[in-house]
């Protein structure tokens, strides 16, 4: 954006009112280049960041502007925009182009205003918040092309929300091609001694399988992350379309440096067995610095702009390295030189960035922290490869260790040998002895043995003869006792050993029905398969299913079978001569029940008498010519 203002006998009359304690910079061929310093600097701050340029021109604002007393300002008020104004008198003949470069890329808002020979001053709008492509040079500073060689004053302002030093350096065109050449070869040989470091140490990794390697190569990628994005390389190569990223790249970055710091260090040093309590406070600091990290990249992200709270786990680090080496842990001394000079060139720049002028020295004083971060790296590569070669020594002393006691115990071994040789003649010939005996002894035994397999093969011939007596003698006992049950009068308890349960009852009755073969009533087929009632019968052809109990004495009556078997007993050997009262006296159920019953089976014992083979009681119990129709139909059928 361009902004013309007319009236150049009002601005030249307002610049002779503001600038009459400014000193003029005064340049011509033989002026290489020119760093602003203290006096030659006025500055402005513009607390509510609402001055524009024209109020800047009015005299009661122009005369606030005050000589710089620093030679490096800074922006110390995050909320506030700075004016500053410089005066070049580049008056006499001079053949060459001139440029203003500032130093700091992390300006966020950078607007320059230069006069050209009318008098008219133009806006040149430029800072690391703006797409990369925009600038005028493609450099990872900002540069102003002097559009005018006379004497005129030049107007910069300056907004940030990180603290930005601002350092302006006037530059002849050959002076800047130069300069920017040999410090872009710096970048490379800076990089890529990072890159070796971190590409050697990760073979290493990958070869020796060591975590602290790893650690190492980590830190040095987030260092030289860090110095990119401060020196403006990252935006310039890595995410140049990306402003919004590049205003916080750097604190992550820096996170990354401190958390594998940390890392790198208890790895290196071993300070989990060497030092347990800085242990502790290094996971400490890892917990509360991730926390940190957090809350400022997900809600405050100008927070990342204090950056001299790294010098925290710097500190343990560095105190670490020294309580260690101290313990007498060789490798700890590079780490400790290491972090001497990374922490001298951070203490360094805080006093650079509070304001002790006496510290500056130019180039050598901005690039500080590089050189200590490249010296660091060697020192820690030293002390990587001296843990290494610890390790390597203690191994060789080890295996030496483990030849001497293998000699040791070749000669233990050869001495037991020898004494084990005479113990086991010895004890063989007393061996070879004690077989004699146990052969001897073995010869009885199999003599004393086949005496014995006689003596049992007469004993199992006895057994089995034995068995067979049993077995003939049990059968005798059964028969013996079901005739006297049936030929005599028994009480009920005697007779359930003979029908204990239901099921021998059914097991009975089915015997009865079908002694000669199975044939089905409905249709006369033979076949039959297991029936729903216990010893039912089913026809495999229509599927009738007949129990056991179907079409005998027993069919359609409530007592339970096995007192109907004992009553029909009691009734059959007293030819029905006992009465109903004792029938229901005996057998626990009702006279009437008893007397029903009870006829029945007097009935069938009449009819059975005109019959010439009458068949005992069982002839009672099945008749297979009653059909069910023959059945009282008063009496319920007996529970399955």
């Amino acid at each position: 954006m361009k902004k013309r203002i007319f009236g150049f006998w009002l601005i030249a009359l307002l610049s002779s009112l503001a600038t009459y304690a400014q000193r003029t910079v005064t340049i011509d061929d033989n002026t290489e280049q020119h760093i602003f310093r203290e006096g030659e600097l006025e500055c402005l701050e513009d607390f509510q960041g609402s001055y524009t340029f024209r109020d800047i021109l009015r005299p009661e604002i122009s005369a606030r502007f005050r000589p710089n007393r620093t030679n490096t300002p800074q922006n110390d008020r995050l909320s506030s925009a700075y004016w500053y104004r410089i005066s070049i008198d580049a008056g006499r003949p001079s053949s060459r182009d001139w440029l203003l470069e500032f130093f700091d890329q992390t300006i966020d808002e950078l607007s320059a205003y230069a006069p050209d020979a009318s008098g008219r001053y133009t806006e040149q709008v430029m800072g690391d918040s703006r797409p990369f492509r925009d600038r005028t040079f493609r450099h990872k500073n900002f540069e102003i092309k002097l559009p005018y060689k006379g004497k005129a004053t030049y107007y910069f302002r300056v907004r940030s929300h990180q603290t930005a030093d601002v350092i302006i350096v006037l530059r002849s065109v050959n002076r800047f091609v130069q300069y920017a050449l040999d410090e872009y070869i710096l970048f490379g040989i800076f990089y890529g001694m990072i890159f070796v470091f971190s590409f050697y140490n990760l073979l290493m990794f990958f070869a020796v399988r060591q975590v602290q390697y790893l650690y190492y190569v980590l830190y040095n990628l987030f260092v030289g992350l860090y110095e990119m994005c401060v020196d403006g390389i990252a935006y310039q190569y890595l995410w140049p379309r990306y402003a919004e990223w590049n205003q916080y790249a750097y604190g992550i970055a820096l996170y990354g440096v401190s958390v594998f710091a940390l890392l790198f260090t208890r790895s290196l040093l071993f300070t989990r067995r060497k030092a347990p309590g800085i242990d502790k406070i290094i996971l400490g600091v890892l917990a509360a610095r991730t926390v940190f990290f957090l809350y400022c990249l997900l809600w405050n992200r100008t927070l990342f702009n204090y950056k001299f709270l790294e010098l925290i786990p710097l500190a343990i680090a560095f105190y670490a390295g020294l309580y260690v080496y101290r313990q007498g842990y060789r490798p700890a001394r590079f780490f400790v030189l290491g972090y001497a000079f990374l922490t001298a060139g951070f203490i360094y720049k805080l006093l650079i960035m509070l304001h002790f002028e006496g510290l500056n020295f130019g180039a050598v004083t901005y690039y500080s922290l590089s050189i200590c971060f490249v010296i660091e790296m060697i020192c820690l590569s030293f002390a990587v490869g001296d843990k290494v070669r610890v390790l390597k020594r203690q191994k060789d002393l080890s295996q030496q260790q483990t030849i001497r006691q293998m000699a040791v115990n070749q000669k233990l071994k050869d001495a037991l040998n020898t004494e084990l040789e005479a113990q086991v003649e010895a004890r063989t010939s007393q061996v070879k002895h004690q077989a004699e005996i146990i052969e001897e002894k073995n010869r009885e035994l199999m003599a004393m043995n086949e005496l014995l397999r006689d003596q049992a093969s007469e004993i199992s011939r006895m057994n089995e003869l034995l068995q067979e007596d049993n077995r003939v003698l049990q059968t005798n006992v059964e028969q013996v006792t079901r005739a006297r049950v049936l030929s005599s009068e028994v009480d009920f308890e005697e007779f359930s050993k003979i029908y204990p349960d239901n099921e021998s009852c059914f097991e009975y009755l089915a015997g009865l029905k079908w002694q000669q073969g199975y044939h089905c009533r409905k249709c006369g087929n033979d076949h039959y398969f297991h029936g729903h009632l216990p010893f039912s019968r089913r026809c495999t052809k229509c599927g009738y299913d007949e129990s056991a109990i179907a079409y005998t004495l027993l069919q359609n009556t409530k007592i339970p079978i096995n007192k109907a078997f004992y009553m029909i007993f009691l009734i059959y050997t007293t030819k029905g001569k006992i009465s109903s009262h004792k029938l229901s006296q005996i057998l626990q159920i009702r006279q009437s029940t008893c007397w029903s019953f009870g006829n029945r089976i007097r009935k069938m014992m009449e009819e059975k008498k005109r019959e010439p083979d009458r068949g005992g009681w069982s002839k009672i119990v099945y008749d297979p010519g009653r059909e069910r129709g023959d059945i009282p139909a008063d009496l319920e059928e007996m529970p399955g």
